[in-house]
């Protein structure tokens, strides 16, 4: 082997070992930033679910909102009728 083929040799070498550790450095990262992610969707997982939770409570407090408004009209129109009837009845008299 003469001294052109071993520069080139070492060059060689010496570029493929940069280009090793590079690629170990990046699939590191990589490593680190799926794991990441991983964390990220299980969180946003949860908050979509404590979402659901929400949405179902506010709808049942509407839902008894709307159960107490209908019996305060109902009571209201009772107290109405029986207040004209109270009325009637004394001008009748």
């Amino acid at each position: 082997m003469n001294q052109v083929e071993q520069i080139i040799l070492c060059i060689l070498a010496g570029a493929l070992a940069v280009f090793l550790i590079i690629g170990i450095v990046f699939l590191i990262k990589l490593i680190g930033l799926v794991k990441e992610a991983k964390k990220i969707t299980v969180t946003a997982q949860s908050i979509a679910e404590n979402a659901d939770g929400v949405v179902e409570n506010v709808k049942k407090i509407t839902y008894m909102n709307s159960l107490a408004n209908v019996a305060k009209l109902i009571t209201e129109r009772y107290n109405d009728a029986k207040k004209s009837k109270t009325r009637k009845e004394k001008t009748d008299e």
